[in-house]
């Protein structure tokens, strides 16, 4: 059985997230996810505000450009959540839209440099480590967190290009996919990222995002949505009654994702309608047990 999340959309206004994160709750469901895009609100304030609107669900941050954080700063917002929200705090880190990294000065000459020096940085930090490191983009002088996590934190990275994907099958506690896999594309991608690892290694959690929506009209506005409109929408979708919502869950969860958060668009018409879709989907599943 698969957690079944949310995503709240960085494209909704900020003043509305405390209410989806507590609708998302209230419905059953398991886990809210979210993201840092620019130019909307950031990441971690988003994540606060769906942690504090809620007790029991857990929240993802999925993802966390990497170029526009010191990796410090990183693990000192991720330990403050963990500490604050024991066990509902999930966050994952990665490239970026790099465009967008261009335009507000903090590209860098080697993402894939970056990012395989930042992830163990952070991970480090997190688990209370004093870190010296100097390397082309991270570079600490005996840095300690004065207050790590009392638990271990999971770090996913957010990957689709498959050099990015190596990289967090080698580093990262677990992945992020977005919405351009279908659920044989998850297999493949779990096998191939993970392949240097023994089973046994290999990180527990896979998120995997997956379009929906209730309303008429949703595989219209799910499909300009995709970045990538080349396999059939209805391998890559959780469209139609909460039977067939299930399905797809379910095949998403054989494929090896642990986590299938379900994703709206950002103009979908009903979010309540599409909420009441997915909880219903959930409860589908749990009755198929």
């Amino acid at each position: 059985m698969p957690r079944i999340g949310l995503v709240i959309r960085p494209e909704w206004p900020p003043e509305q997230l405390r209410g989806y994160a507590a609708a998302v709750e209230a419905a059953g469901l398991d886990e809210v996810w979210l993201w840092e895009d620019c130019f909307f609100s950031g990441g971690v304030a988003a994540a606060s505000a769906a942690l504090a609107a809620t007790s029991s669900v857990r929240v993802g941050l999925g993802l966390m450009p990497a170029p526009l954080r010191n990796p410090v700063l990183a693990a000192m917002e991720i330990s403050g959540l963990a500490r604050l929200f024991p066990g509902r705090f999930v966050p994952a880190a990665g490239h970026g839209v790099l465009p967008w990294m261009v335009q507000v000065g903090a590209s860098v000459a080697s993402p894939m440099g970056l990012l395989r020096e930042w992830v163990p940085a952070v991970r480090a930090l997190l688990g209370g480590e004093t870190v010296t490191v100097s390397g082309e983009y991270v570079r600490l002088d005996q840095v300690t967190l004065d207050w790590p996590p009392p638990e271990p934190v999971p770090l996913l990275v957010g990957a689709r290009g498959p050099k990015t994907l190596a990289l967090a099958g080698e580093l990262a506690d677990g992945l992020v996919l977005d919405a351009s896999f279908t659920a044989a594309g998850v297999a493949r991608t779990i096998a191939q990222s993970f392949a240097a690892r023994p089973a046994a290694a290999r990180p527990a959690q896979v998120v995997v995002y997956l379009p929906t929506g209730s309303a008429p009209g949703s595989a219209e506005r799910i499909l300009a949505q995709l970045r990538v409109p080349t396999d059939p929408l209805p391998e890559r979708t959780a469209l139609g009654t909460p039977a067939e919502v299930a399905a797809a869950i379910r095949a998403y969860a054989d494929a090896g994702a642990t986590t299938v958060a379900l994703q709206p668009t950002p103009d979908d018409p009903d979010i309540e309608g599409t909420l009441a879709l997915a909880a219903a989907a959930r409860d589908h599943l749990h009755r198929e047990g």
